[in-house]
């Protein structure tokens, strides 16, 4: 139906019913036939389409089972009122054709209420439309600038060419990823001291820088993250190990994920001993990092003791059941937890820290005397605790230490059960 939105203001809108088959020639001739005269002069049906106050009828049927229905439709230009006489004029027929027929005015509707609402509906799909291009467009922009920076970020380093950050050349510590896009991803909130090492096949480039800078081994959180990490522990000199949440990898990780995992890293030779790892020792001599030489020891000046053998061993058991009694319930108590207890020369303690952070807390602190934390006993730990002057270290258990420095006294958890 065709409605000229310059004249039309109302629509009545009606429901036929008939007891019969009827067409749509009968519906009009029965409105009307049976609404002439009905409403006078100023209504009539026919003088009202003359003038064009009053459109074309318009009408939908359907016959099922010798039964017909349908809808009416009817634009006018009349006011209001005049609009809803009219319909409710509708409403007297009773036959159309030769059947018996009832019509039921639904709704007469405000066609300018309704084209104002169609227009405002239109208009906010329109803006939405708009607003999501403009964000999509912004984002894209932003993204694209981003990517581009980034990938002009990205440098080949070393002999063997590998993807790395801008900032790998002059850094004291490195993170080793496994690929380009891992490299891409942490460019993008600023982590420049990156170097991807391609695979399990670590280059040499990685293996010799691995050597002269702290660092740090970010891999996914998958099956290929595990098999890349246990080959850089048997060939390169990895410090620390952090990794992505588990089933995720770093190329896709948000920064929230990224700096959480990196301030949860690990001292390397702690992951190596809680997953069971062999690592092959280098020669930490030649390549300690950022450590100044270790001043030579001093040779004991102290006289003998003036004491039997027998009371300096029952004395030394004393003493060391004491120690045994009060690390132990340290020990419990931090059991689980991933903590470390510093102590005092007079067993006071000083602070509870993770365990990610003693090494760097020892190296710093000058007045540690005993060490209780809730790891594995290695090395690296043991030749700082000798340079520091710290006097007990007491662990979970001891891992893989060659050598034992005669100044520092070791105990384990078994030790003190």
């Amino acid at each position: 139906m065709v409605i000229d939105p310059a004249t039309t203001k109302y629509l009545i809108k009606a429901t036929i019913r008939a007891d019969g088959i009827i067409e749509k020639s009968d519906v009009v001739g029965a409105i009307f036939g049976q609404t002439e005269g009905l409403l006078g002069d100023e209504l009539d049906l026919r003088e009202l389409q003359r003038s064009a106050r009053v459109g074309r009828i318009e009408v939908e049927l359907k016959s099922k089972n010798g039964k017909s229905e349908g809808i009416i439709t009817l634009p006018t230009s009349l006011d209001k009122v005049e609009t809803v006489i009219l319909a409710a004029a509708f409403e007297s027929i009773d036959r159309v054709g030769p059947c018996k027929a009832s019509i039921t005015a639904d709704e007469v509707e405000d066609v300018r209420v309704a084209r104002r609402k169609k227009v405002i509906d239109r208009a906010k799909e329109l803006l939405n439309k708009v607003m999501e291009e403009g964000k999509i467009e912004g984002e894209s922009i932003s993204d694209n600038v981003r990517q581009a920076v980034q990938i002009e970020e990205v440098t080949n380093y070393g002999a063997d060419h590998c993807p790395a950050g801008p900032n790998i050349e002059n850094s004291d510590a490195v993170i080793l990823v496994e690929g380009r896009r891992d490299v891409i991803n942490l460019l993008k909130y600023g982590i420049k001291n990156i170097i991807a090492v391609g695979g399990t096949n670590i280059p040499k480039t990685v293996i010799d820088l691995t050597k002269e800078r702290i660092t740090t081994a970010f891999v996914d959180g998958d099956r290929g993250g595990e098999l890349i990490l246990k080959e850089l522990l048997q060939t390169a000199d990895i410090d620390f190990v952090a990794r992505a949440p588990q089933t995720r990898e770093v190329e896709e990780i948000p920064q929230k994920l990224i700096m959480k995992a990196l301030k949860n890293k690990i001292p390397a030779e702690q992951y190596a001993e809680m997953y069971d790892i062999k690592v092959n020792k280098r020669d930490k001599n030649n390549d300690i990092k950022n450590k100044k030489p270790e001043p030579p020891k001093k040779e004991k000046t102290e006289k003998p003791r003036q004491r039997s053998p027998e009371k300096t061993k029952e004395e030394k058991n004393r003493i060391i059941s004491e120690k045994q009694k009060k690390y132990g319930k340290i020990l419990n108590d931090i059991s689980g937890s991933l903590k470390a207890v510093l102590l005092d020369d007079k067993g006071k303690e000083l602070s509870k820290i993770p365990v990610r952070q003693l090494t760097d807390t020892l190296k710093k602190k000058n007045n540690i005397s005993s060490v209780v934390f809730d790891g594995i006993i290695t090395q690296r730990l043991l030749d700082i605790a000798n340079n520091k002057n710290i006097k007990e270290i007491v662990g979970i258990k001891m891992g893989n230490v060659v050598k034992k420095p005669s100044s520092v006294d070791v105990l384990t958890k078994k030790e003190l059960q």
